[in-house]
């Protein structure tokens, strides 16, 4: 191995940064010199830095893919890389002042991760734990090569870039860890998750050893330069390898989402299930509720039936016995009336009497003024008349005597009179209250009729307590037309029958209130029925859609396993290796481009592979090719029932 050295002046570790191999590896790479007047130092840095990293993380996985097996923590390349990730995190770091010295370690952003990356807390864990590390610088270089073992170095790297705010604290601005070359150095660490790495961490000695950049095992020679086309088949087997570790990582993330979405299918189902025997049952007890209901409801019916026509008859019944008494008090009336003529005759013969004696009297008067008359003109003839005198007295005596017994008629006929007068004026009285009576009977009738009309209209049932009332009635009609006749009993016995006739109006107006709530009430049970059938309807469409949707369920579980055992055997094309559409053949150049078809991995035209489905891999519809387009709707097809 030839090596061209350019001669250099040894300074400091900055200045040691100053001057790296070429990082595109020719024959005899020529170094960088920092020139400070033109370029800014800590960019040369970062430069120089970033070329070391590419350099030593190439040769790794270089020299392990040729090494064939397990690295060790005494393969060299390993060592440098270590090394060189140690001055990439130390670059613009800053000292942190404590009582006793400075400190200036990169232990405190890697600390960091474990915030960060939930992930990390194991590896601090377990290096915190190690007994033979006692320095921060130490636990830093056991914290790289645990993560390396892991394959989550670049990671654990990328959160910790991510958080600016968080680095400030331990680097200043001008550090590659706060620039872009620090991203491009997390990305180059990607490649190293092709590396098996198998170190010892516990028996090293981690916190003395000297971190020194051995530049002689990056100058190449001839004999390299032939194994350019070996190296390329190794970057296109590591892609291959890549690929295929990615694409397991993506189907076991499937694979265990499928699994937690079977077991929360398989939850919902049982609980589904006991839903849907719960609903049964509730459906069960609602039917024979429902059937219950419906017997009451018929016989509740058949009652008011029963009663409407037993209330009908009544009422036919009652109006039929209304004539009846109404019959009665018109003939009463009538011979009330020929009662009235017959007295008023006999009023007027007695008032005839009574102007003849009346007349009689007054001639009687001018025959006695007439006898005094005749006794002083015969005063002189008194002695001689005296006789003719004591027949006179004799017959004043006999005329005194038919006086005083006319005055007794007159008397008893003037009581007679006043008798009929009294008796006249109460028939008056009592023709008045008769015909007051017979006009509130007549409106009772009126108001009645409206009444019976009103509840025939609205009602139309009545309870059967009102045959017993019609039967009271018809006894107190006819001890109505019995007691027609004597006036005390008629008037007592009226009001009787209207105190009763009140009472039963009010006990018929509670039974039709009664009737009207019956009503109400039937009415709610018939809403409430109403509910339930669509409760129930509405529960069984709930069951169907449960029932489909659980079929839908098992078919797509289905459809993603037979994916799945699909994907395994499926290879990512790369484009290099296709230069023709698998379907057309059609050559491919710029106008007609190369499109990956996300089922199968080959590579087709645009107009071959113009299709887009959702696949499991995938929520969302991604482009398929032609053959597979068909083959999975056709298998879509034949799931469905």
């Amino acid at each position: 191995m030839t090596f061209q050295v350019w001669g250099w002046r040894r300074e400091d570790a900055s200045q040691v940064l100053a001057w790296v191999p070429d990082a595109k590896g020719g024959r005899g790479a020529a170094m960088q010199r920092r020139t400070p007047a033109t370029k800014d130092p800590t960019a040369v840095e970062r430069a120089n830095l970033l070329n070391m990293a590419k350099l030593s993380i190439k040769g790794l996985i270089e020299s392990a893919l040729s090494f064939g097996r397990t690295l060790d923590s005494d393969y060299p390349p390993l060592q440098q890389f270590f090394v060189v990730m140690e001055h990439c995190l130390k670059h613009g770091l800053k000292v942190r002042k404590s009582f006793l010295s400075y400190n200036k370690t990169i232990w405190g952003p890697l600390e960091l991760v474990e915030k960060l990356y939930p992930e990390a807390e194991e590896i601090g864990a377990s290096v915190r734990d190690l007994p033979g590390l006692k320095t921060p610088l130490g636990r830093a270089r056991a914290w790289l090569r645990l993560a390396l073992m892991q394959k989550k170095m670049a990671d654990y790297l990328r959160c910790l870039i991510i958080q600016r705010d968080l680095l400030s604290e331990f680097y200043e601005y001008h550090a590659l860890m706060m620039e872009e070359e620090g991203a491009v150095i997390v990305g180059l660490l990607v490649g190293l998750n092709v590396i098996d790495a198998n170190l010892c961490v516990k028996g090293e000695d981690l916190d003395s050893q000297v971190g020194v950049i051995d530049f002689s095992m990056y100058l190449k020679n001839e004999e390299d330069i032939g194994n350019k086309e070996r190296n390329v088949q190794i970057a296109a087997i590591l892609d291959q390898k890549n690929y295929v570790e990615e694409l397991n990582r993506q189907l076991n993330s499937t694979v265990s989402s499928l699994h937690s979405r079977v077991d929360s299918l398989e939850k919902s189902n049982t609980k589904l299930i006991e839903e849907l025997a719960i609903a049964k049952n509730n459906i069960i007890k609602l039917q024979e509720e429902n059937h219950q209901l419906r017997s009451e409801n018929k016989l509740i019916l058949m009652k008011t039936q029963q009663n409407l026509e037993v209330t009908k008859v009544d009422v036919e019944t009652e109006l039929q016995t209304y004539k009846h008494s109404r019959q009665g008090l018109d003939e009463m009336y009538n011979e009330a009336r020929r009662q009235l003529r017959d007295e008023s005759q006999l009023r007027q013969d007695v008032e005839n009497e009574l102007a003849v004696q009346v007349s009689m009297k007054h001639e009687i008067e001018l025959a006695m003024k007439l006898l005094e008359k005749d006794i002083h003109e015969k005063q002189d003839t008194l002695i001689g008349l005296r006789q003719q005198l004591e027949e006179v007295k004799a017959i004043n005596i006999e005329m005194y005597q038919k006086l005083q017994s006319s005055e007794d008629g007159l008397k008893e006929k003037n009581e007679i009179i006043a008798r009929l007068e009294e008796k006249t004026n109460k028939i008056t009285v009592a023709m008045r209250q008769l015909e007051q009576r017979l006009q509130q009977a007549e409106k009772a009738q009126m108001e009645a009729e409206d009444e019976d009309k009103k509840y025939l209209q609205e009602c139309q049932s009545k309870s059967d307590s009102l045959q017993k009332q019609i039967s009271q009635k018809e006894k107190q009609l006819v001890q109505l037309e019995t007691d027609l006749k004597i006036e005390k009993e008629w008037r007592q016995t009226l009001q009787e029958d209207l105190q009763k006739e009140k009472d039963a109006l009010s006990h018929l107006r509670n039974e039709t209130q009664q009737i009207i709530s019956l009503k109400k009430e039937f009415l709610n049970i018939q809403d409430e029925n109403q509910q339930l059938k669509k409760v129930h309807h509405e529960q069984e469409q709930a069951l169907q859609e449960l029932g489909s949707k659980l079929s839908e369920s098992k078919l797509k579980i289905e459809d993603i396993k037979e994916a799945n055992k699909a994907l395994q055997g499926l290879v990512w094309l790369k484009d290099k290796e296709a230069t023709h559409c698998k379907l057309c053949e059609k050559e491919f150049s710029l106008s007609k481009r190369k499109h990956h078809c996300r089922n199968c991995g080959e590579i087709f035209c645009n107009a071959c592979s113009d299709n887009e489905l959702p696949l499991p891999s995938s929520p969302k519809p991604v482009r398929v090719c032609d053959s597979c387009h068909a083959l999975l709707i056709q298998r879509c097809s034949s799931n469905l029932p």
